[in-house]
C-alpha cells in the first residue's frame, strides 16, 4: 500500500473528463451507425424496400415508393380473382408476352403475382407516364364499359387495366402495367425491388 495521499480533486477531474469523452464519443458513432442505413439517394437509385403487408384485408390496396415510382400493392378477394378470368379474350396482351415491360416468369401467370390474392405492380401507365386511379366497383360507371368488374382507368387518356394491371385492347397504353422484381420474406413481409435471381 502507498504512503502517498490520494488528489481528491485530481480524481474528480479525471471521472468528469472520462464521462464527457464518452458522451462525446456517443454523439459522434450515432451519425456513423446511421450512415449504414440506405440514404435517400440510395433508395431513388433503386435500394431495395421491405413492406409489412399484414394489416392489407382483401379488397385493400396500399402504395410504396420504389426508385421514384409508386408500387401498388393489392390484396384481391376471390371474387376479385375469379373476375380476372371472365375478360381474359377483352386484353391486350392477357399472357404478358410483350417485352417492353418484361415480366418476370414468377408472375407470368393470369394473376400476375407470386401469390394468387396479392398483386404488386408499379401503378403508372405505359402510355404517357400517369398514375391510373383505383376503379374497384363493378358495373356501369363513368368512362368504364358496362360490365366492368373492377380495376384501374388512367383518367387522362382513358386506358384501362384489369385487377392484374392488364391493359384492355384498343386502349392507348401499349402495355400491361410493370411488375417490379419481388419476392416474399415471410408470409407477411414482402421486399420490392429484389428477388431470388438478383
Amino acid at each position: 500500500m502507498s504512503d502517498t495521499p490520494v488528489d481528491s480533486s485530481k480524481r474528480t477531474w479525471l471521472i468528469a473528463s472520462t464521462c464527457a469523452g464518452a458522451v462525446g464519443a456517443g454523439f459522434v458513432a450515432t451519425p456513423f451507425v446511421s450512415s449504414f442505413q440506405p440514404s435517400e439517394r440510395a433508395k431513388a437509385a433503386g435500394a431495395a424496400v421491405e413492406v409489412d403487408i399484414s394489416a392489407l384485408n382483401p379488397g385493400e390496396k396500399l402504395t410504396v415508393e420504389w426508385r421514384g415510382k409508386p408500387v401498388w400493392i393489392m390484396k384481391r378477394s376471390p371474387e376479385q380473382l375469379e373476375s380476372l378470368k371472365k375478360i381474359e379474350g377483352q386484353l391486350a396482351d392477357p399472357a404478358s408476352d410483350r417485352t417492353a415491360y418484361p415480366t418476370p416468369e414468377y408472375a407470368k401467370n393470369p394473376h400476375r403475382s407470386i401469390k394468387p390474392e396479392i398483386m404488386v405492380a408499379v401503378g403508372i401507365c405505359t402510355h404517357l407516364g400517369c398514375s391510373p386511379g383505383d376503379k374497384f366497383a363493378t358495373g356501369p360507371q363513368p368512362s368504364l364499359p358496362d360490365d366492368w368488374n373492377g380495376g384501374f382507368l388512367c383518367a387522362c387518356h382513358g386506358s384501362t387495366f384489369d385487377l392484374a394491371g392488364r391493359v384492355f385492347k384498343n386502349k392507348p397504353a401499349p402495355d400491361n402495367l410493370e411488375v417490379p422484381p419481388h419476392m416474399y420474406l415471410s408470409d407477411t413481409k414482402l421486399i420490392i425491388g429484389e428477388d431470388k435471381k438478383a
